[in-house]
């Protein structure tokens, strides 16, 4: 499986929910611990379930995403959209999307990187 860019240009496939999900999903169980433990130790403490981080990815036909993932204004928005992804849309750098950039300059090279090649 290639990369997985999310809407707002962070990699889906390289997201510890992501990966735990295909871990659960193939029945490694260690490595869903593994990551559940740290979900935990970074988003305080035990409230984080498994269930809480099974997440298919932002652009997966799925009901499961991650809690930050469902409520994400950047993900409601280009779903609405109907784009690929933020790159695609005609109001790119708008106030949603270069507020989620202050957190995440990745995303934003990573959508660039699209950008320039549409």
């Amino acid at each position: 499986m290639g990369k997985m860019i999310a809407y707002c240009g962070l990699i889906c496939s390289d997201c510890p929910a992501f990966l735990a999900t295909k871990a659960y999903d193939k029945g490694d169980m260690d490595t869903v611990q593994q990551m559940l433990e740290k979900a935990r130790a970074s988003f305080g403490g035990p409230d984080v379930t498994v269930e809480s981080l099974m997440c298919d990815g932002c652009l997966a036909d799925s009901d499961r995403l991650c809690p930050y993932c469902a409520e994400c204004a950047v993900r409601a928005c280009a779903v609405e959209r109907g784009v690929a992804n933020c790159a695609h849309c005609e109001d790119y750098g708008c106030d949603k999307l270069e507020k989620f950039f202050e957190m995440a300059a990745s995303a934003r090279d990573n959508l660039e990187k699209i950008r320039a090649s549409l």
